[in-house]
């Protein structure tokens, strides 16, 4: 399901930031500048780049997790995946009742089941979430007001949730100019973002790392034209973040891998075999498949 354009009725008195960086630096930024929150507290592990924060004008405060819970109407953690358990353990003792938590990290599955084992009945305190939004660039630096407009954010809503809760997650990331719909299954999330996001960061640092391999593969990285920096650009991503979306999506991973495996298997056959008819039919049925398929505008 799509839900529709922004309303502007949103209003957040206290947004909390657990992750100032690209991705969160770039929600807070937008609704600071719209005026839909009305103040920002930020959180992280390194007090230079939350200083940096605040010069950006992304946050107005720093503080520590512990305040946050306890001042925060809405809190968005965007941290790494491995580091959910850690923060939410923190925010718990002091979260007040009202408080709505979300995330932006890019696996639901796993998420969620540490947030419930976390959270116990808080857990209707949480609302899933994964913005279709990134860069190479990493940092609070990196943080603009254009980055969700007219992207998709996913949420996975839990049945504990208060439907009121969801409406203002929703609302929220409609200001940032996103297309948000929601899915009922986090499984069905993790199967589609493995094929869609997850492998495909994966096939780039796979090749990257095996031109890196050789001195032959290390000349060649210096005769790199458009394709090449096309192809690899996501290999340059943040190590930290991938291992953790890889890890806490393994299953579905390993199956993307299997299925790659097969259809490396039969285009090797068909190259070994000088077999130029099928060769050309098969990039044919895969130059028309990329040409058919649209970017959501």
């Amino acid at each position: 399901m799509i839900l529709g354009t922004s309303n502007s009725s949103l209003h957040i008195p206290v947004l909390g930031i657990i992750g100032v960086g690209l991705i969160g630096g770039s929600f807070s930024l937008i609704l600071k500048n719209t005026k839909k929150a009305t103040k920002v507290l930020g959180a992280g592990r390194d007090p230079q780049s939350l200083l940096k924060a605040i010069d950006l004008g992304l946050i107005d405060e720093v503080v520590e997790l512990e305040q946050m819970a306890q001042e925060a109407d809405v809190i968005v953690i965007a941290t790494p995946v491995q580091a959910l358990a850690t923060v939410l353990k923190r925010l718990l003792p002091h979260l007040r009742e009202s408080t709505i938590l979300t995330d932006v990290g890019s696996t639901k599955t796993g998420v969620i089941q540490v947030a419930r084992e976390v959270l116990g009945e808080k857990i209707r305190q949480f609302v899933p979430g994964h913005p279709i939004a990134g860069s190479h660039a990493s940092g609070p630096t990196a943080a603009r007001l254009d980055l969700f407009l007219n992207r998709n954010v996913i949420l996975t809503p839990l049945p504990e949730n208060n439907p009121a809760d969801v409406d203002l997650i929703v609302q929220a990331w409609r200001e940032c100019g996103a297309h948000v719909q929601l899915l009922d299954r986090a499984e069905n999330h993790d199967e589609i973002f493995a094929a869609v996001s997850h492998f495909p960061h994966f096939l780039a640092s796979c090749y990257m790392s095996f031109m890196d391999s050789t001195s032959t593969g290390r000349q060649a990285l210096t005769m790199g034209g458009t394709g090449f920096r096309d192809f690899t650009r996501i290999a340059a991503g943040s190590p930290e973040m991938w291992r953790d979306i890889f890890m806490s999506n393994r299953a579905a991973m390993l199956n993307q891998l299997e299925g790659f495996k097969q259809e490396l298997d039969r285009t090797t056959r068909l190259l070994s075999a000088g077999d130029e008819q099928q060769l050309y039919e098969w990039l044919k049925e895969a130059a028309v498949a990329r040409r058919n398929w649209k970017e959501n505008d």
